[in-house]
């Protein structure tokens, strides 16, 4: 889960670029890059928060009308310098890259590029392969003399990683003298939506994992880049779409329940909405369970549980409260790089406020339970400030598989539904009652309204059926133990 974005115009984009990542910062907080092109790249990275990377200094220097950003969120939970994209090749174009997603078969696909092709790779980075994968597709004999007849080679160049790449990828390209590409896998996994802002005489035109950026930049969403599709918009503003390779569309569900902005649109559903119908089945679910218990207040866990937890107490008529203060200047636990440092930064990040708590029965949504560590954390602070009893609800089913397609969730004995029933979970976390939604009431609750033609969403972290790639149990395993070696998962369950 990263955040990349590309914008092409007739000005200078960088500090527009750079305005794209502060709104995507939620989506990646290791690592950050921008990439601007005029007659030669232009790009400056660096590690930590975009503001932290990236001076005045720094953006009047990124010259170009067109050009590609990153928010990088490492799969693997490290930070390498080398990894930090924009990633950059110059045979047979200058062309940058930006990835967000997982490639399932990264070892075959590095195999075939350096025996196959003579292509040399610098990092262990699924997203170096693609770019080697796309520029060895364009690297033709054939002379180009229009955007028609680039169109075409891009078009072999995307397909062939369409029929070779398993997994997810959500990309953005620029190509020197030539202009901006887009394209997605063909189930979708990861999003990428596209805008357009109308200018005198001229269009000007963005892709990105989010619309966050759009209303303030002064873009209008114009839909999504399909799975499949791939899209290239060249120097004149003449934009090119195909879609290339037709599959099951399977967005990944965790994009509803956590990842995305509350504000953004994805897939032509919006996010804010799907999360109070989220809410709102829940608290249908709990009716049904428990119709004799009534909590006196309800809290979130802030902020991503904020939607669904208005909606839920709305339904079930009782106040909703926000008993828990998040210092905005911390990070989101889940995507911190280990065990520890994210169970420390629970109590720096949340501030019980013992008005709201104190000789209450305390009903606490979160949109989802993956480790167990921070709902715990959670539990026990109300506990403290005088509750009298805590019930603990998910917007999210269990999560008990762990996810190839761009989470930072290497195993299942990291995944406490994974390896405890509900009642061990119950009483692992202190709660006095513990409530999951159920997967139909989920699935219902994103795809209840929209023209995204989405049948069934990837949820592989809940179910186990993983839409891309040969993740049997065999190379589940493999993949387990390649991502987090034996020594890491004993220090993580412990």
């Amino acid at each position: 889960m990263c955040g990349i974005v590309g914008i092409i115009g007739q000005q200078p984009v960088a500090s527009e670029l750079y305005d794209s990542l502060i709104h995507l910062q939620h989506r990646g907080q290791d690592a950050a890059g921008i990439v601007t092109c005029d007659h030669r790249f232009h790009s400056k990275r660096g590690a930590g928060l975009v503001r932290e990377i990236f001076n005045a200094e720094d953006i009047s220097k990124l010259t170009g009308n067109y050009g590609l950003a990153h928010a990088r969120y490492p799969t693997a939970g490290t930070y390498s310098a080398d990894e930090t994209q924009p990633f950059q090749i110059f045979n047979p174009y200058g062309i940058a890259l930006s990835h967000n997603g997982n490639l399932v078969n990264t070892e075959s696909l590095a195999e075939k590029l350096y025996t196959h092709h003579q292509r040399h790779l610098n990092t262990g980075s699924d997203s170096e392969i693609l770019l080697n994968l796309f520029a060895d597709g364009l690297d033709t004999k054939t002379t180009i003399t229009d955007s028609n007849q680039f169109f075409e080679q891009i078009c072999l160049a995307t397909n062939n990683i369409m029929q070779i790449a398993e997994g997810s990828y959500s990309i953005v390209a620029s190509i020197i003298g030539k202009g901006i590409i887009a394209f997605r896998d063909p189930h979708g996994i990861r999003p990428l939506v596209l805008g357009e802002r109308q200018q005198q005489n001229h269009t000007d035109y963005i892709m990105a994992s989010e619309t966050t950026m759009f209303y303030p930049l002064g873009f209008e969403y114009t839909g999504d880049v399909q799975p499949g599709e791939v899209i290239f918009i060249d120097l004149q503003g003449k934009i090119f779409r195909k879609k290339l390779v037709q599959k099951q569309f399977a967005p990944c569900i965790f994009e509803y329940i956590y990842f995305a902005r509350p504000d953004t649109r994805l897939d032509d559903v919006s996010v804010y909405r799907a999360r109070l119908r989220m809410g709102q089945n829940l608290a249908h679910q709990w009716l049904k369970e428990h119709p004799d218990i009534k909590p006196d207040v309800v809290i979130p866990a802030p902020f991503t549980s904020n939607t669904a937890a208005l909606s839920f107490a709305y339904e079930i008529g009782v106040r909703y409260s926000e008993g828990l203060y998040k210092n905005p200047f911390i990070g989101r636990t889940f995507i911190m790089p280990n065990q520890q440092e994210r169970k420390r930064s629970v109590r720096y990040k949340l501030i019980p406020q013992e008005t709201e708590i104190r000789d209450k029965k305390v009903l606490i949504l979160d949109d989802s339970i993956v480790r167990g560590t921070t709902s715990k954390e959670i539990i026990s602070m109300v506990r403290e400030y005088g509750a009298k009893e805590v019930y603990f609800v998910s917007s999210c089913p269990p999560v008990k598989f762990p996810c190839f397609y761009g989470i930072d969730i290497p195993t299942r004995k990291e995944l406490i539904a994974s390896q405890q029933p509900l009642e061990k979970v119950r009483d692992y976390l202190d709660a006095d009652i513990l409530l999951y939604q159920e997967i139909p009431d989920l699935v219902e609750a994103v795809t209840r309204k929209g023209k995204h033609h989405i049948v069934r969403p990837c949820m592989a972290c809940l179910d186990g059926d993983y839409i891309s790639g040969n993740i049997n149990e065999k190379n589940l395993t493999k993949f387990e133990n390649k991502r987090c070696p034996k020594n890491e998962s004993q220090q993580t369950t412990k």
